[in-house]
């Protein structure tokens, strides 16, 4: 246990003339604190409980208190307020960081430098250094306090091309190593720190209640008692360990997020509502920060959810009387992306209630200069207390100091940035035995497993030899969905890994995606899987894996009946209902989220050229593994707990388990019921399972596209990219380029039954016109393959009414007595075809049984457009 090492105190008192180009500070707004009306948070919440006092190991320290008080005393209000704003670097120039002297800026997950997506470490770094120096420039804001970058460092330094990417959380939790998790944190710090960047938004340390949320490969386990043991170890490696090299060298800013309740909402949507007491809320999904405070944590995310009721972001008795007062958070904390918009009265440009709430640093993206303005402006007229104010940037610097941020320098001239350990040989190792230690097998019929590298070895499935399937969201780009191969180099397939370990030992090995090999194999691996999401474009509602599309279950059939043995390696970022394709499988593999050392698989499949095992299996579930495609809440300890493979379940090769056949019966709909009014949603926030958007150019070839971006064959004739409406990508722009009609749709990505949609009564979206609507817009809604549509109609007369860059909610009936009757499976569920130029955007595009009744919503009657 130590306090700030005294070398970096030789320079405290000299930082003070940071401050010395900002002329006389400015009077301060007077102190309304005592004035405020305290607003009882918890009564949203259940009667008061007691939460820990956690021991940090880092006791206050008077000299450097004294510092803050100095500084904090010649700071003016704009300058405090500067440093509470987070912008992200697609928006911000640095000649505003260098007007305003912002205290930190993020990257997001889609996001790079110079917009270079495969930008190296030098490139990262020189951003780095153009901030660093614009920061401190007191020519304009009379503030030289260096800014920090912040960045989503989720497994590994994951947003940066070239970097070690380890398992996902989930694979770490069945791991069962928290001396691992510490080696990986100390990783991680070191490719971080390459980079130039100070702070990494990791570790999550969420605890998962309902797999449907999108998030759960975040998580370590459904257990508070994982996640408590790895949350420190992991803050101590990120950040270095306390009495010994506590953010120094490498050691980065860790946060411990979300803060709190984010594994637990109901139903397992994104951002939603955590419905528990408060014992529940401090015993389940709290276990984390208690290890990561002890250990020193610097920042504490706030969640997007709510907590029976009321938005976290707001929730001044969590965040300010439990967080900071009554467990002892001494570091500051940050909100998430535009969190502060749920606030009530909140919004992208304002936000006192959040501020007043307990937020201490502010990620405001994109809107940050009409933020800075407006609180400086609810200071001053009393709205924001100044205390708060000093409170918040006191914390944010006690942060930065600590990290001796004032003496470091440039990023390109500090010792670790200039070490050689960004995806080195030694991390990749250090991922690989991860890897392998995170596998948990779930069947091994008549001990199939492991393999001989002698054998001809089938690798198949469209998970085999792709690297941005096996790594998953949260890898280069935020959903990880426009990656290929060649966004990871140095990294390894599961195919490249079986492929040099059998090929050495003098065996054959032989990829083909869809199983049709050219010589029969003795055995296949066949690596299928969810693909890449991240955030609530993960959310699901049902646990079916491929529902109503099995495509793998198919391939491994036909594998089975060609009486070729099959071993299944399962990627997905949370259990799913898989008894087909485990009744399909000899043996079967969950193997969550690998990262980027596929031959970690390998090491565990494979014997070695001698027939030896190389490395038996380790891990152990940490989820709890279904039974039933209806078990979405299924966590140890429950009162009814039944699942297919209980918590803690793993075999290894001394197991001689035999896997006798599982039911195969799905209660699940065949279409995708939401949960709310019966709606069927086709793009509500991402796309629905099984659609995917058509883009067909003027000639009728057609690109189907998956991504939030896309373009049709001929390059012209439409172009498609995200746009945001409530959420960040959530909304779709279209752009019409075209001579003759070219129409967008939303395709099923295989034929679908009329019967189950033609019930709808009504399509409801949001629209957004952007560019002056042609004469020929129309639109289709639930159309077969020969052309027959429920319902078609021209949006042309109605769109000449919108304003451009509004966004209006439309309904379209469907239950008119003069439609076809549908009797072909359907092709496309909405479509929109134009020509000449045109932009618009969608959102939310749902069916529904009825109207919504909203007298805002622009409705489309069976007979003509009709304005209520």
């Amino acid at each position: 246990m130590r306090c700030i090492p005294s070398p970096r105190f030789s320079f405290y008192t000299a930082s003070l003339v940071l401050f010395a180009a900002a002329g006389s500070t400015t009077a301060l707004a007077a102190d309304l604190q005592a004035t405020q009306a305290a607003t009882n948070d918890n009564a949203a919440g259940a009667a008061k409980v007691a939460w820990p006092y956690v021991n940090t190991g880092l006791p206050r320290d008077p000299q450097l208190e004294h510092l803050l008080d100095q500084i904090l005393a010649r700071m003016t209000l704009g300058q405090k307020v500067a440093q509470m704003i987070q912008p992200e670097i697609g928006y911000l120039s640095v000649a505003q960081m260098r007007k305003y002297g912002f205290g930190s800026y993020l990257n997001g997950g889609n996001t790079a430098p110079y917009g270079k997506k495969r930008a190296p470490v030098a490139v990262w770094l020189k951003y780095a250094d153009e901030m660093y120096e614009a920061s401190v420039d007191a020519s304009q804001d009379g503030s030289r306090i260096p800014a920090i970058w912040g960045t989503d460092a989720m497994h590994g330094h994951s947003n940066v091309y070239g970097a070690t990417l380890f398992p996902h959380n989930i694979g770490l939790g069945a791991a069962r190593d928290p001396e691992l998790i510490h080696r990986i944190g100390v990783a991680t710090a070191k490719e971080v720190a390459a980079t130039g960047i100070e702070w990494s938004f990791a570790p999550t340390v969420a605890v998962v209640r309902d797999d449907r949320w999108g998030r759960t490969y975040e998580s370590y386990s459904e257990d508070p008692a994982i996640v408590q043991a790895y949350a420190g170890p992991m803050v101590s490696g990120l950040q270095g360990t306390l009495a010994q090299d506590f953010l120094q060298g490498a050691g980065r800013i860790a946060t411990a997020k979300h803060f709190v309740g984010d594994g637990g909402t109901a139903k397992g949507v994104d951002r939603g509502d955590t419905l528990i007491d408060e014992q529940g809320l401090r015993d389940i999904h709290a276990a984390g920060y208690k290890t990561a405070i002890a250990a020193g944590v610097q920042s504490v995310m706030v969640s997007f959810n709510s907590w029976n009721g009321k938005r976290l972001h707001g929730h001044q008795y969590l965040l300010t009387d439990v967080l900071k007062t009554q467990m002892g958070f001494d570091g500051f904390v940050v909100s998430d992306w535009n969190g502060h918009t749920f606030v009530e009265g909140c919004d992208l440009t304002q936000c006192a209630g959040a501020i007043n709430a307990g937020v201490d640093v502010l990620m405001v993206p994109e809107h940050f200069e009409a933020f800075y303005h407006n609180t400086i402006r609810q200071v001053e007229q009393g709205l924001i207390p100044q205390s708060r104010i000093d409170d918040a940037v006191r914390r944010f610097l006690r942060a930065k100091i600590r990290w001796g941020l004032l003496q470091r320098g440039k990023p390109s001239s500090r010792a670790e940035s200039k070490q050689t350990d960004f995806n080195s040989d030694a991390h990749k190792a250090l991922a690989r035995e991860a890897v392998r230690k995170s596998l948990v097998l779930l069947k091994n019929n008549q001990q199939l497993l492991p393999l001989s590298p002698k054998s001809r070895i089938l690798v198949a499935g469209d998970g085999a030899d792709n690297i941005a399937k096996q790594a998953g969201g949260w890898s280069v780009s935020w959903q990880g969905t426009d990656n290929s191969n060649t966004d990871f180099p140095n990294a390894t397939s599961v195919y490249q890994g079986i492929r040099q370990q059998v090929e050495a030992a003098g065996g054959k090995v032989e990829l083909a995606v869809d199983g049709d090999y050219r010589h029969k194999p003795d055995v296949a691996v066949v690596v299928i899987g969810e693909n890449p999401y991240a955030e609530w474009f993960g959310d699901i509602q049902q646990l079916v894996y491929q529902q109503g599309d099995k495509q793998d279950l198919a391939l491994l059939r036909k594998l089975k009946q060609q009486g070729i043995p099959v071993v299944t390696v399962f990627l997905s970022g949370r259990p799913l209902w898989v008894n087909p394709e485990l009744n399909a499988s000899d043996a079967f593999v969950a193997a969550w989220l690998p990262g980027s050392e596929g031959q970690g698989v390998a090491d565990v499949l494979l014997r070695d050229a001698k027939g030896q095992v190389q490395y038996d299996f380790h891990g152990k579930l940490s989820f709890s593994w279904p039974r039933t495609d209806q078990q979405f809440v299924l966590n140890q300890g429950d009162t009814a707990y039944a699942p297919l493979f209980a918590y803690g379940y793993g075999l290894t090769y001394l197991d001689h388990n035999e896997l006798a056949l599982l039911p195969e019966q799905s209660a699940a709909a065949t279409t995708q019921q939401n949960n709310t009014g019966g709606q069927i949603p086709l793009f509500l926030r991402n796309l629905a399972p099984g659609l995917a958007f058509a883009l067909t150019d003027s000639s009728g070839s057609a690109v189907t596209v998956t991504t939030p971006f896309g373009v049709s064959n001929d390059g012209k004739s439409l172009a498609m990219q995200s746009v945001n409406l409530s959420y960040q990508e959530d909304a779709r722009q279209l752009r019409w380029d075209a001579a003759q009609s070219a129409k967008t749709s939303l395709r099923f990505r295989k034929a679908a039954a009329a019967k189950d949609y033609i019930a709808a009564k009504v399509l409801r979206f949001n629209l957004r016109l952007d560019q002056q609507v042609p004469a020929n817009l129309q639109l289709a809604v639930l159309c077969d393959a020969a052309g027959g549509c429920q319902r078609q109609l021209s949006l042309s007369e109605t769109l000449a009414t919108f304003s451009p860059g509004v966004w209006q909610q439309v309904e379209v009936a469907l239950d008119c007595a003069a439609q076809p009757v549908l009797t072909q499976p359907l092709q496309d569920a909405v479509v929109f075809s134009a020509s000449g130029r045109l932009s618009l955007a969608i959102a939310d595009v749902v069916l529904a049984g009825r109207s919504s009744g909203d007298g805002k919503v622009i409705r489309l009657g069976c007979d003509m457009p009709v304005r209520r």
